[in-house]
């Protein structure tokens, strides 16, 4: 096998399916932190996401080793359609709302601070980033489905389309929407991101 960071996913997929576990360790590392932090973005919660993580990991082992794995879209893609499913599937069973809340123990704005900050640029950053997620979530679901998935996720308008069964429109209509009524919020409680 050639080297793992010159190899596409479909080689690592084609080599791993010929008997190479190495490759799908490979595509495991190379994808795992998107397809975490999209899970953790629509369950909120530490346990359920690593479940639901490796519940996705096991479906594509399945997929792979049953044949039926079809290699025209992108791996990255795929994987996040079968995890954003299983997230509705438990939604679905638990009769439970997506809600999208800050947390403790993961904050994705937590990863954007700067160590050349002060302590005060730091406090203001964080109040900001504070005030931005109170936004998010007073968004409608559909809205804050893809403000997630795009900033979050880092998925284009295509990717975001496909995973969630929506024209790239429409998605990018949510987007637009999303946008204007955070602006609208801003506004109305005059709050400064500055």
């Amino acid at each position: 096998m050639q080297s793992s960071k010159s190899c596409t996913d479909r080689d690592l997929i084609r080599t791993y399916i010929r008997g190479d576990e190495r490759a799908f360790e490979t595509l495991l590392t190379r994808h795992k932190g998107k397809i975490y932090t999209s899970i953790y973005m629509f369950v909120k919660d530490t346990d359920l996401a690593n479940d639901i993580f490796q519940e996705t990991f096991i479906k594509i082992i399945d997929t792979f080793r049953s044949g039926k794995y079809n290699e025209e879209g992108k791996f990255l893609q795929w994987a996040l359609r079968i995890s954003y499913n299983l997230c509705i599937d438990f939604f679905r069973k638990n009769k439970r709302r997506k809600t999208i809340t800050p947390s403790e123990d993961f904050d994705i704005f937590n990863l954007i601070n700067s160590s050349d900050d002060n302590e005060e640029s730091k406090m203001i950053k964080n109040q900001t980033y504070a005030k931005v997620r109170q936004l998010v979530e007073a968004l409608p679901l559909e809205q804050k489905e893809v403000i997630l998935l795009r900033h979050y996720a880092e998925l284009s308008f295509k990717e975001i389309a496909e995973l969630t069964n929506v024209s790239i429109n429409t998605a990018l209509g949510r987007m637009r929407y999303a946008l204007i009524n955070i602006r609208k919020m801003i506004g109305e409680h005059q709050i400064s991101l500055q």
